[in-house]
């Protein structure tokens, strides 16, 4: 039996830097190349450009009276700012919480309490969102604190609020404002002299659909070579553009994004603060981006849009579609519509820095759009039956990935730590895959998302798959429901082509014949949109909420 593992040999060595570090050699091979694209606010930085305001604002920090190892929190959509804070604090190894800008006040009292942050970015407003605003009513101490010296009953580690955008409100300190001066810069220095690599330097907070959210913690090393082997991939060069429309608080815009262009010299191109999918195109057609990124839902999106045949996208040629199960019919899409001919699929997990899997421009067309490719470099995986058992080839078990990316753990959760990572350092993923002969990796889709109706485990990408291929559907998500016959049933809901009209009827005719009478939805509903985190990833466990209540049956399961 050969069993489902894979090592990602490589004779390309990992990188042994820091992210400074890492940059800083960026910087001095490419310092006149277009380093940050961003049309709304008109900025155009060379890569020396954008070191220089990232070391002034590092130099600030310090001068702030910040620490290496103190966390500095980032809640804020995608702009310039955020850039700078991410490579800022890598320099003055100081920890990067990214928080998402969606937090309300309960989940941002939570982040920042969590990990104990010292100093936060904020951004002032995005669309609904008052950020200053919801900080005053959780710090109301802020409209009478001295800038720098906050003491609030509720955020008890906050001490500095530092303000995207201005002006200014109470008790916080403008972006611009915060600069170094000789003694910060002598003090910056020195401290990156004594960074280590494997070192600490961002946490992030996985969405928690059951429990609290868990900040994963990763180090230089988890990132840089993340970032470098994401680029490496998608053969990104000094000559590259990539968009990126996806939120920098996640790792696919932090690290898929920022990261794989920074090992490799390319410009980052920030459409806008938030997806917008006319703007996204604008700035690709505009900029002449190489690359983009999305998850399926984005590129649905833009592949819809009443105005997209007026874009010139023949610029394009790589970009990586992931964040969520990538409908084969929509990477078919990419490619022939948008010119994407080397677009590739990633698959990993926040815990994993996140990237383990990815397909290649060298893979076959039908591999890189049925599959997620093979090992990244220096990384191991292995499917494993509930018994901890690696499974044959093409069996479907528990996917795990130890190596590099693996992160340090759940900051302050040594318990729900040693859940995820075993004692062999496995990082438990809890999806469900499948490795094949040649060691192209599948996703089935999660361990919790799998139905079992009358016994029979049904998987409900499979049937996703195969309802992407009705002509008038648009997007279609699958689900369980608790059934008191067979214990679950299936349930599709289903977002129809713009124009189209569908009935239950017709889909249900579509599948019978073509799919095992079992795996026929027995719940169909048509919808205009699917519940999402704001990072694109739909989230099938309100969906099971809301059909449960509707049909009067026990709460779907969650775990």
């Amino acid at each position: 039996m050969i069993g489902s593992y894979v090592h990602g040999a490589s004779d390309i060595p990992l990188l042994g830097q820091t992210v400074g570090a890492n940059f800083a050699a960026t910087v001095a091979r490419w310092p006149d190349r277009p380093a940050l694209i961003v049309p709304p606010r008109d900025v155009r930085w060379s890569y020396a450009e954008l070191a220089a305001r990232v070391e002034d604002f590092a130099a600030g920090l310090l001068a702030l009276g910040l620490k290496p190892g103190d966390r500095v929190g980032i809640w804020s959509p995608n702009n310039p700012e955020w850039v700078v804070t991410q490579f800022a604090t890598a320099r003055a190894g100081l920890i990067l919480v990214n928080i998402n800008p969606a937090y309300r006040l309960t989940e941002l009292e939570y982040a920042l309490n969590k990990v104990g942050c010292r100093a936060l970015v904020t951004a002032t407003a995005f669309k609904s969102s008052d950020y200053v605003g919801m900080l005053g009513t959780l710090a109301p101490e802020l409209a009478t604190a001295r800038p720098g010296a906050l003491a609030a009953a509720r955020l008890p580690d906050l001490r500095t609020v530092i303000q995207i955008g201005g002006p200014a409100a109470a008790g916080t300190i403008t972006f611009a404002a915060v600069t170094g001066d000789a003694a910060s810069r002598t003090r910056l220095a020195e401290i990156e002299a004594g960074l280590q690599f494997d070192d600490p330097i961002n946490i992030q907070f996985t969405s928690g659909t059951t429990g609290a959210p868990k900040g994963a913690t990763l180090t230089h090393h988890n990132i840089v070579n993340n970032g470098y082997f994401i680029g490496k991939a998608m053969r990104l060069t000094e000559q590259d553009r990539l968009c990126i429309p996806v939120p920098l608080y996640h790792c696919f815009g932090m690290v898929l994004g920022n990261l794989a262009c920074t090992t490799h010299g390319a410009a980052m191109v920030y459409p806008g603060e938030g997806f917008d999918p006319l703007a996204t195109l604008r700035t690709v057609a505009e900029e002449r981006c190489t690359g983009l990124h999305g998850v399926p839902t984005m590129f649905i999106a833009e592949l819809d849009h009443p105005e997209f045949k007026q874009f010139d996208l023949s610029h394009l040629r790589t970009g990586i579609m992931a964040g969520s199960p990538c409908p084969i019919e929509v990477m078919r899409r990419a490619v022939s519509e948008m010119h994407l001919s080397e677009i590739t699929i990633a698959y990993g997990m926040t815990e994993t820095s996140p990237v383990s899997f990815q397909t290649t421009a060298d893979d076959p067309l039908e591999r890189r759009v049925s599959t997620v490719g093979r090992i990244h470099p220096h990384v191991e995986v292995k499917i494993v039956d509930a018994g901890g058992h690696i499974v044959p080839r093409g069996a479907t078990g528990e996917l795990c990935t130890r190596g590099y990316p693996v992160m340090r753990g759940y900051w302050g959760d040594p318990e729900r730590t040693a859940e995820a990572i075993d004692p062999a350092r496995w990082m438990h993923t809890g999806d469900l895959a499948t490795i094949d002969a040649e060691g192209y990796c599948n996703i089935v889709g999660r361990i919790k998302d799998m139905i079992i109706r009358g016994g029979e485990n049904v998987y409900p990408r499979e049937i996703e798959e195969f309802l992407y291929r009705h002509p008038k559907i648009q997007d279609v998500q699958v689900f369980g429901v608790p059934d008191a016959r067979f214990g679950e049933e299936i349930a599709a809901w289903i977002k129809p082509r713009p124009g189209e009209r569908l009935t239950a009827e017709e889909v249900a005719t579509f599948c019978r014949g073509q799919i095992a009478h079992f795996k026929v939805p027995r719940h169909i509903r048509f919808v205009d949109e699917f519940p999402m985190t704001v990072t694109g990833k739909v989230q099938k466990f309100l969906m099971r909420e809301r059909m449960a209540a509707e049909l009067g049956v026990a709460e779907a399961k969650t775990a």
